[in-house]
Order: structure tokens, then sequence, then C-alpha cells
């Protein structure tokens, strides 16, 4: 696996050593961040030792910032497979908004790890320029949606697809990242099943209304 191209299998059965390894980093920096997971827990749930982890990674924060690539590059790379601009801008729009909610709430540990990047302040999103180049096409991929719908009457002329980028992130990041603090103090006993494909249609009913013209 080179850094930037990490492709993984579906069950973690099916992983070589090295893919183990990053399966396993993936789960635990999600559950303890950079600092507090340790290169012994990583080599013991894939079933290894630290010397192999070092072997393939060198140390934790060269192994780190490989998953925060491989969280954001699965995120970038499945939203350009959506082929928005084969669609009309509306329709288009609905299943960005509808695709961006539900791949967060699927992937719930590629959340949890960038709420650790954040914790640690865009340590490592700050010093890479790699980072910044792959997360360049939840803009662009934006603007022709948005300017298409301008350009049709359809959208308002004065949003920005920074704006609407941060609009449907907002949404679908809080879902995940606060789900525990927020379903425990407001939705004791109700079914997340209904609670999530309500949040869901809000979050598209809310970012129709604020781009439309």
């Amino acid at each position: 696996m080179e850094s930037h191209e990490i492709y993984l299998p579906e069950r973690f059965e099916e992983a070589s050593l090295k893919e183990k390894i990053f399966f396993s980093a993936i789960e635990l920096f999600a559950e303890f961040g950079l600092n507090g997971a340790r290169m012994e827990q990583i080599a013991e749930k894939a079933g290894t030792t630290k010397r192999m982890v070092v072997y393939h990674f060198k140390n934790k924060e060269l192994l780190y910032i490989q998953v925060l690539e491989y969280v954001y590059t699965q995120i970038r790379s499945a939203e350009r497979r959506l082929n928005l601009a084969d669609l009309p801008p509306v329709e288009a729009m609905v299943q960005l908004v509808e695709w961006t909610f539900d791949f967060h709430a699927n992937n719930p540990d590629f959340i949890r790890i960038i709420c650790m990047e954040n914790m640690q302040r865009g340590r490592f999103v700050k010093e890479s320029t790699w980072l910044r180049e792959v997360n360049r096409s939840a803009l662009t991929l934006l603007e022709d949606v948005l300017s298409r719908g301008q350009a049709a009457h359809l959208f308002s002329k004065s949003i920005n697809a920074k704006d609407v980028h941060r609009l449907i992130s907002s949404f679908s990041f809080h879902h995940v990242a606060n789900s525990y603090t927020f379903s425990n103090l407001f939705e004791e006993g109700a079914d997340p099943a209904q609670n999530t494909a309500h949040y869901r249609e809000m979050a598209v009913k809310v970012v129709l209304r604020y781009i439309g013209p």
C-alpha cells in the first residue's frame, strides 16, 4: 500500500498483514486518537508484533498520516463517482446531500478520526499540501452543480460552494460526532433508524431552501 493510493479488501480476514495493520490502525485511531493509540495495541489487534508495524509504517505519526489521507481519499473518491454532472442541478444536489449524509452515517470511524484531528487543531491537515489538494474536489464538484442551477435560475446567485459544503457537512457530521450526547439528552427511547431518516430528509430540505432563488 502506497501513501495516497490505499485499497483495502472488504473483509479483515482477506487482508494481507500490512492491510490488517492498517485496518487496526483506523479503528484504534478512531477510538483513542493519535496520542492515545499505541503501536503495541495496533500490532496486537492485527495479530502481529510491534516490530512488523514499524517495518511497514516506520512510526506512529507516519501511519496516522496515511490513515488520515485514506479517510479523506475514500470520501472524495466516492463523491466523484456520483457522476452529478449527468443529473439536472436540483436532482444532483439532492443526491449529493443524501449521499454525504449516508456516507457519514455508514463510516463513523472515519468521522471520529477527523474529530480527533480537529482536537489536535488540524496539526497534520495544516502541514499537508496533499490533503488540501485532494479535498479541493469537494468544492469543484459543488461549483459545477451550483453554476448549472444558477444559469437555469433555480439557485440563488449569491451562494457559493464553500458555504454549501459547510452546510451539508454540518448536518452530516453532527449526526455522527454528536450522536451519543444528542440521543441521550433529547431522544431517549427513539428509533435510531427513524431518526437517521428524519435528519437525512431534513438536511435535504434545509440545503434546498438555502440555495433556492
